[in-house]
């Protein structure tokens, strides 16, 4: 319906999973590497949750587009089912036939699968199992998912498992009685909602993709997307697809804010208030409630009394010694108030556009930027330089060491994207109208978490390395820690990633406080070029220094 009018070639937001619309975050990549990395492993299960809609299916084909050619995957989808049909089931997912007196036998069935194994581990192939939806797995069916983990030869597992499911997963699997197949999970991975500069960067790909030739959705728009959906990607799509059909029949070209809380009120089936009201309510409430104490004590007779030995003070007259002592002391004029934030934010919010932000982020850089042309992270890209959108703390960022577009919002609930310059402890300096030093306490009440950065990656685009990937980028991972060990450059580099080089990935995070999984993500490729130091890189670490506000 409102394809032609937007300029689109098919809908953007269909909640139908289709992989020419994948958008992989950070969390998603991780949680990709996650399963690539079970499936290169022998032995023992592997466990990803997500609340419902945080797009653990796109996960799944994503690992089956992007599985090793030996591999041999059956996916379940729906294992609400007796042991006899699961083991069935995995059989007919394998293209192993069964006879027909064997189908309803446990015996016959396991005897038949794990003669299939033997073969397939004897032909170099690599046999997983993928179940998803795993919260509806019966206590029985996990038992039997257990025991299938004990077909294996002398030197490794037969069979890898990976278990997929909602956060009820995890405590299907806390039971005392599954506690035997709780110890065998060698890897667990989480899977979280996207965060603000990601639901963003979410629906503007889609919206690409789709043949979107301008940006549809304001940035506040963006805003309140995220703020009602809570960065689940499902809930996103029917969001935005509403709000574009919203926009069309007022004839609006343009998605503004208020269209994407009117759709959501369709969806919800509630009203929805902007995020500033409470605030408004809060402070009208405030006034009126001082008003009303003033009326009060003005109207009591201790008021009044005051009142008027205020009023004789006022007219006492002053003797002119005293008067000139008074004047002397008053005519000096007070030190000029610096201003707070807030109002910094509001005096150049002119200056804090997506455009202004990511033209001083990327002079840091020593790179240019065009104004209103193409995507900034794709002119970034352009330039060998990555970004990372991510919701994190003042920590992150200090891990990162690199200068940042922090997203702020003010009082009244309007958007800022301003650059962090230098991080210490106690403060930061931004670039507001000048250089300017803000105590990150201030910082905080405007500052939700969210942040751009940008790295130098060796290759693009980046890959979550881990256990059995080859190529390049193994190579300069494995180079690269073979520097900080002190081995020369002309060593040999391997460029298989093998046990050697997880071993190193692991003890490298456990120095940098990473989480320790032996995947070199793009945390732990950030901390290496750090550690690799460079004199074109813009860091953070050097202590912010003071620049009067003005």
């Amino acid at each position: 319906m409102y394809l032609s009018f937007f300029g689109l070639n098919e809908k953007p937001f269909a909640i139908t999973p289709d992989p020419r619309y994948l958008y992989l975050s950070e969390r998603h990549a991780e949680a990709l590497a996650h399963l690539m990395y079970g499936i290169n492993e022998a032995g023992g299960f592997v466990q990803l949750t997500g609340e419902v809609g945080t797009g653990k299916t796109t996960i799944v084909r994503s690992l089956l587009a992007q599985a090793p050619k030996n591999a041999e995957i059956a996916l379940i989808l729906n294992p609400r089912m007796t042991p006899p049909e699961f083991l069935l089931t995995i059989c007919e997912e394998l293209g192993i036939g069964v006879p027909d007196q064997a189908a309803g036998s446990l015996k016959d069935l396991v005897d038949i699968l794990g003669g299939y194994l033997l073969r397939a581990h004897g032909a170099g192939k690599r046999v997983v199992l993928v179940v998803d939806e795993a919260q509806n797995l019966s206590p029985e069916v996990l038992e039997q998912v257990r025991l299938l983990t004990n077909l294996e030869t002398t030197t490794q597992k037969l069979l890898q498992i990976i278990l997929i499911g909602q956060p009820e997963l995890r405590e299907l699997l806390a039971r005392n009685e599954l506690r035997q197949l709780a110890q065998r999970i060698t890897g667990r991975y989480h899977l979280n909602p996207l965060s603000r500069g990601e639901t963003a960067a979410y629906v503007r790909h889609r919206l690409r993709v789709a043949g979107a030739t301008a940006d549809i959705l304001s940035p506040h728009a963006l805003n309140e997307v995220f703020r009602l959906s809570h960065g689940v990607p499902r809930v996103i799509n029917i969001v935005c697809d509403r709000s574009l059909l919203g926009a069309y029949s007022l004839d609006r070209h343009r998605v503004t804010a208020a269209l994407v809380r009117s759709a959501a009120a369709e969806v919800f089936g509630r009203r929805i208030a902007p995020h500033w009201l409470p605030w408004a309510l809060g402070g009208t409430l405030a006034a009126a409630l001082a008003a009303a104490t003033f009326a009060l004590w003005s109207l009591a007779p201790w008021g009044a009394g005051a009142r008027g030995a205020h009023l004789a003070r006022a007219d006492t007259v002053v003797p002119a010694a005293a008067a000139s002592a008074v004047g002397t002391a008053t005519s000096a004029p007070a030190a000029p108030r610096e201003p707070h934030l807030g109002e910094l934010l509001t005096r150049y919010a002119a200056d804090t556009d997506t455009d202004s932000a990511f033209d001083r982020l990327l002079s840091l850089w020593g790179a240019h930027y065009e104004r209103n042309t193409t995507d900034p992270c794709s002119q970034a890209l352009r330039q060998g330089l990555e970004c990372v959108t991510e919701r994190g703390s003042f920590g992150q960022l200090r891990q990162y060491n690199r200068p940042a577009i922090l997203l702020l919002n003010d009082a009244a609930g309007a958007s800022h994207e301003v650059v962090l310059t230098a991080l210490d402890d106690e403060q930061g300096r931004i670039e507001l109208g000048g250089p300017r030093t803000v105590r990150l306490g201030e910082l905080s009440r405007y500052w939700l978490g969210d942040f751009i950065m940008l790295w130098r990656p060796a290759s693009s685009p980046v890959k979550a390395l881990s256990a059995g990937m080859r190529g390049a980028e193994v190579r300069w991972l494995r180079r690269s820690l073979q520097r900080l060990h002190g081995v020369g450059a002309d060593a040999p580099a391997s460029e298989v990633f093998d046990a050697e080089l997880s071993g190193w990935v692991r003890d490298f995070q456990r120095q940098h406080q990473l989480a320790v999984d032996g995947i070199a993500g793009v945390r732990t490729q950030i901390a290496l070029a750090s550690a690799l130091g460079g004199s074109d890189t813009p860091l953070l670490s050097a202590a912010a220094e003071t620049h009067p506000g003005g």
